[in-house]
């Protein structure tokens, strides 16, 4: 049957066609400039037609194989554990083990406060290594030493070899990997030096936490079958070691690597070796660091304390005050990035000077939190903080690392989400910061007569917004900032 010969159904109202009669054609809508989808709703899950995608691309079902992955992982290394340890042993290694973990966490987000990444990535970090590099390094470690031991036939230099050559090979391995997962596929959070030390601070001490439960729990059996109980306990003495003296250590190694990664990100996108030589450097010195305080105890009694007063402090304060000086780069890119928003009417004059100090940051929110109605303020006065200095990172990446390259293509586009975002949350934000950059001496303020008003008192700095980078015509033309739906002038 040809097409010519197939049944026509009329449109409703059409009259039937008579057989022999031409079926007119219907037209196809014309395609204007800038055409407009008034039919389409704005609401995606309204769709009757939506893009096809293998289910395997979706970000629900890869966040479920990564958290059910990371689970088994976990469930598999802690039942090593436990079967090395005892039940016991294993409960008062959990308790023990567990007390570092918050403050070495919270030193790790003290550092990333001037951009903090979201928390989905630390988690990840964590995770990663209290269960895959740790699950990792303990099959490897306990293969690759009885290998050695069986081929040469002397168990005690193949534990010797084992803990100073192939646990800092393998446990850094499996550490960096976590950092590189990051830095390939969370390529917009991974900004810099600060990035690469948080992740793999988080990743090291998630594996640093998995390892003492297994070295307090040993501790805790030996002592159970001597009968030992104090301070002379073996382990007394194994927390006081691992986990006063040196909780650290396992971040100390790991860093390095995350400071290679860090390098990397800096590098322009053009410098292919630059990504991988950094990297790679990073590793090995994180890998020598390692073996050298595992091979401590072959260098006699005081070995121990020779390695850590003489390599792993001074080494420990290096990297703090890289760490340190890192995040004070950053606030002078915000300093150096944001005054072309002020100059364009996006930001205050002031508001520059305050966000590139985490002083006048913190007394900002504090003062949204007593004038502006408490929690809800003072969060929409971090989540500007947060978006503006996000922007300032996008611009300096755009037109300073990119070199002649230029901004990318979709640069437009999120510097103009970016600061709609600002412009929502300004009516609270701007007389806060302003606030904040004179009371921490940021900017000079006149005293004024009366009672103080966020925005009475300095009236004469409130920023007047032009949409000059756009061509907009003025705040109505966009969204509502902040008029009777504003949850945070209510």
């Amino acid at each position: 049957m040809s097409f010519e010969s197939l049944p026509h159904r009329p449109h409703p109202g059409q009259a039937p066609q008579q057989p022999g009669q031409a079926v007119p054609a219907r037209p196809v809508p014309a395609c204007a400039d800038d055409p407009r989808f008034d039919a389409v709703p704005p609401d995606r899950a309204k769709w009757r037609y939506r893009p096809r995608r293998d289910f395997w691309r979706s970000k629900a079902v890869r966040a479920g194989a990564l958290i059910t992955l990371l689970a088994l992982c976990g469930l598999v290394i802690f039942a090593l554990v436990r079967e090395q340890t005892g039940t016991e042993g294993f409960l008062v290694g959990l308790g023990l083990a567990v007390l570092p973990v918050p403050l070495l966490g919270a030193a790790f987000r003290w550092l990333d406060r001037v951009d903090p990444g979201p928390w989905r990535n630390l988690f990840f970090a964590l995770a990663w290594g209290a269960c895959a590099a740790a699950l990792v390094a303990i099959i490897a470690n306990s293969f690759a030493t009885r290998w050695i031991a069986t081929a040469t036939a002397d168990p005690s230099s193949a534990d010797h070899l084992g803990a100073s050559v192939i646990a800092p090979i393998v446990e850094e391995s499996a550490k960096a990997a976590a950092v590189l997962l990051l830095f390939c596929f969370r390529r917009r959070d991974f900004h810099g030096i600060v990035d690469g030390v948080v992740f793999a601070g988080f990743t090291a001490t998630g594996f640093a936490f998995t390892e003492n439960i297994l070295y307090l729990g040993n501790a805790f059996g030996e002592d159970q079958a001597s009968h030992s109980e104090g301070l002379t306990s073996t382990t007394a003495a194994t927390f006081f070691v691992r986990v006063v003296m040196s909780p650290f250590a396992h971040p100390l190694f790991t860093v390095l690597s995350g400071i290679g990664f860090g390098f990397a990100a800096l590098s322009p996108p053009g410098r292919r070796l630059r990504r991988v030589a950094f990297p790679l450097l990073g590793l090995v010195l994180a890998m020598g660091m390692h073996a050298l305080w595992n091979s401590s105890a072959l260098f006699g009694t005081y070995g121990f304390y020779i390695v850590y007063g003489a390599v792993m402090v001074p080494v420990f304060g290096l990297l703090t005050w890289l760490a340190v000086w890192s995040r004070q780069r950053e606030l002078r890119t915000v300093a150096a990035e944001l005054p072309a928003y002020a100059a364009a009417g996006w930001l205050g004059p002031a508001e520059p000077l305050a966000l590139s100090s985490m002083r006048a940051r913190a007394t900002a929110r504090d003062f949204a939190h007593h004038r502006f109605g408490g929690k809800a303020a003072a969060r929409a006065v971090a989540e500007y903080e947060a978006f503006a200095t996000t922007l300032a990172f996008l611009r300096h990446r755009a037109y300073r690392s990119a070199g002649a390259t230029g901004p990318g293509p979709d640069f437009a586009a999120r510097e103009q989400e970016l600061l709609h975002h600002l412009w929502e949350r300004k009516p609270v934000a701007a007389p806060a910061l302003l606030y904040a950059a004179g009371a921490t001496g940021r900017i000079w303020l006149p005293p004024q007569p009366g009672p103080p008003h966020p925005y009475t008192q300095h009236a004469q700095y409130a920023p007047q917004p032009r949409y000059a980078p756009y061509g907009q015509p003025g705040p109505a033309a966009g969204p509502a900032p902040y008029g009777a739906h504003n949850p945070y002038l209510r």
